[in-house]
């Protein structure tokens, strides 16, 4: 059996209809740009969330560089992030002007280490942005106390993870902003790149949306330089309609982790996920990791089993970042574990027997290594 690492044509084939519907009435209407279905989409996503406010932009990178902006944080200023994260993520600090101040992960987890990115504050630093990494959610309260005792703002990264939990709060609504990613293959996806940015604060949101729309909130006064990244009219409507399903393919996601953890959590060999105690993950991928990596990833691959690296290059020892002054060693939880981890198909409608493939294969490589040593 050939096992995809992503299929989405499983979860949005079901939905053409009345997507294509839904497009061919914007293109009747010419309403291409800032349609009301974008307005539609924000608010319903507003609601779906439990938050006032929410805007479209064009991708989550903008979302954070759009929210990093409107809360004044450029030149001069640092903002600290996470090494095993997407570059996205610490290429938008760079957009904003701001310097990008990397911190370790915590030992047994994927996520930034509040300890470590405490001690990374200086009298610069600005932000702190903790990422939701693979849909797993960030130690929250933690965040939110060092931003209130450093007077630091935290801004979430949750491009992985629309609708985790922590502590019963969806992830996007305890920092000062939320910034989501609707690429294809995340969680709620659209057909193409689109992102979005959520707070409780409505003078940020106006800021964001006007910096979205080149520095306007009317169409002939610009207040100040903005950019291009509105949130496409056809793509709002056909994510509105897959956020009714969001909730149903997350639940998916939650049986596969489960699953992959009921038929591998017996070998020592290879490190499950782990998600912190009272937090609810929703598994935009599922990772394990394993010292041989790239031999397991080799054999999957020769068994028809598709994976995935997220991520194997850790921001601080990628060229881009080079003049930061960071080297091999600087984060060694970050790196040991972008050296290990491979993610394993996951999608809302992967199959039992696809999933059973998947972990036979695996366990058949442990085993095999086993006898080789």
């Amino acid at each position: 059996m050939n096992v995809p690492f992503v299929d989405l044509s499983r979860q949005f084939k079901p939905l053409l209809p009345s997507i294509q519907a839904a497009m061919n009435g914007i293109i009747e209407r010419c309403e291409f740009i800032n349609g009301p279905a974008v307005k539609e989409f924000e608010e319903h996503m507003a609601k779906w969330m439990g938050v006032p406010y929410v805007c479209g932009v064009s991708n989550a990178t903008l979302g954070i560089y759009l929210t990093l902006k409107a809360l004044g944080i450029g030149e001069g200023d640092e903002v600290i992030t996470v090494p095993n994260t997407a570059f996205p993520t610490a290429e938008a600090i760079s957009m904003s002007g701001a310097k990008v101040v990397f911190a370790d992960i915590s030992r047994g987890f994927f996520n930034l280490d509040p300890k470590a990115a405490e001690a990374a504050i200086t009298p610069k630093t600005k932000a702190i942005i903790p990422v939701h990494l693979y849909g797993i959610p960030a130690d929250m309260d933690a965040f939110i106390d060092i931003g209130k005792r450093h007077k630091i703002l935290i801004i979430e990264d949750v491009a992985q993870a629309q609708g985790s939990k922590y502590k019963g709060k969806i992830t996007g609504t305890m920092g000062v902003a939320g910034c989501f990613s609707f690429f294809p293959s995340k969680n709620l996806g659209t057909f193409g790149d689109g992102g979005a940015v959520a707070s409780s604060d409505e003078g940020l949101i106006k800021k964001v949306r006007m910096l979205a729309n080149h520095g306007r909130l009317e169409k002939f006064t610009h207040l100040v330089v903005g950019t291009n990244s509105r949130l496409d009219t056809i793509k709002a409507a056909q994510l509105s309609i897959c956020l009714n399903h969001l909730d149903e393919w997350n639940e998916n996601r939650r049986k596969t982790a489960n699953l992959y953890k009921e038929l591998l959590h017996s070998y020592e060999e290879i490190q499950l996920p782990q998600v912190p105690e009272g937090c609810e993950a929703i598994w935009h991928v599922y990772v394990i990791r394993h010292k041989k990596r790239d031999e397991l990833k080799t054999f999957l691959n020769s068994q028809g089993i598709k994976t995935g690296l997220h991520y194997p290059l850790p921001l601080h020892l990628q060229p881009a970042y080079e003049s930061l002054g960071y080297k091999k060693g600087s984060f060694p939880e970050s790196e040991a574990a972008c050296s290990e981890v491979l993610s394993l198909p996951m999608f809302p409608y992967i199959t039992e027997e696809e999933v059973e493939t998947t972990a036979k294969a695996i366990i058949k490589f442990i085993e095999s290594q086993g006898k080789i040593h």
